[in-house]
């Protein structure tokens, strides 16, 4: 490469470094405000390029998307002086980049941390101060967040130009020194609404048993009825049926009756009887000459 040539690159390269000193480009999610002198001369910059005259304009620039702040875990009071150690968070951005960049020193991040931190904290104090533990930790802990939210929202946008978007409790535990007595008094509470149902649960099933045995007995003593019944109307029909045939031939009947009575008494070929011949029983044995 020749010597013009290289005189000529670093012409350009001069010219190139000179003219973008004049100007400067704002992002999508950044937020800004233009400086001559230090004096804010146009607040709330707008996306895109712009220009600037070097060192007389100066353009501070800033993280205009939500971002998040982790406060440190504090202790708070509930309405029965329960104490409760919570751990939250905040959601936030800038809401007027004017007020933000005066009440911050210049637009630090940190400043604003440190800005909002007291607020949430008061805030949170005083909401855990009017409510219950049981509140605060299930009952009314969305309804808690929202008010606080809006309440220091309203605060924080006047003075600081930062609007607070949420404020979120990641975990609330009781500190170590009663923490036991407490988990004593769940404990035993626990139990006692176990024994509660457990009994309730007894009570019942003897009452369910009860109305079974009942149930069962009456049930038997139906179904017992009902047999008798037929049973005798089966006997009566019985009767009835031997008594007619009995009448159709009644000589018949008795013979047969008594070969019946034959079978069964000489069933048994081991059995022994020892009587006289005689009598109305053994008639049907005796051969005639």
């Amino acid at each position: 490469m020749s010597s013009g040539s290289l005189k000529s690159l670093l012409v350009l390269a001069v010219v190139a470094l000179v003219a973008s000193s004049f100007f400067y480009t704002v992002k999508e999610y950044e937020r800004g405000v233009l400086l001559k002198f230090g004096e804010i001369i146009e607040a709330d910059l707008k996306p895109g390029l712009a220009w600037k005259i070097p060192v007389v304009h100066e353009p501070r620039l800033f993280d205009g998307r939500v971002l998040s702040l982790d406060l440190r875990p504090a202790e708070y009071l509930t309405q029965e002086k329960k104490r409760l150690i919570v751990d939250s968070f905040i959601m936030w951005r800038i809401d007027n980049i004017e007020k933000y960049f005066t009440a911050t020193g210049g637009g630090l991040e940190s400043q604003a941390q440190r800005l909002l931190a007291p607020r949430v904290n008061e805030g949170l104090r005083n909401k855990f101060g009017e409510r219950t533990v049981y509140e605060v930790v299930s009952g009314e802990r969305e309804e808690l967040m929202v008010e606080l939210t809006e309440e220091v929202n309203n605060k924080t946008r006047e003075e600081f130009g930062i609007e607070v978007v949420d404020i979120r409790v990641k975990r609330i535990e009781l500190p170590p020194t009663v923490s036991g007595s407490v988990y004593d008094r769940m404990r035993a509470e626990r139990e006692r609404e176990a024994r509660e149902h457990r009994s309730k649960g007894k009570e019942l099933a003897e009452g369910i048993r009860a109305t079974a045995d009942r149930e069962r007995i009456e049930i038997l003593a139906a179904a017992y009825k009902e047999a008798e019944q037929t049973r005798g109307a089966g006997d009566a029909e019985s009767a009835a049926i031997y008594a007619n045939a009995y009448n159709a031939d009644a000589e018949f009947y008795e013979f047969f009756r008594k070969l019946q009575a034959y079978r069964e008494v000489f069933s048994d070929k081991q059995d022994i009887l020892v009587v006289k011949p005689e009598g109305d029983f053994f008639n049907k044995l005796k051969v005639e000459n």
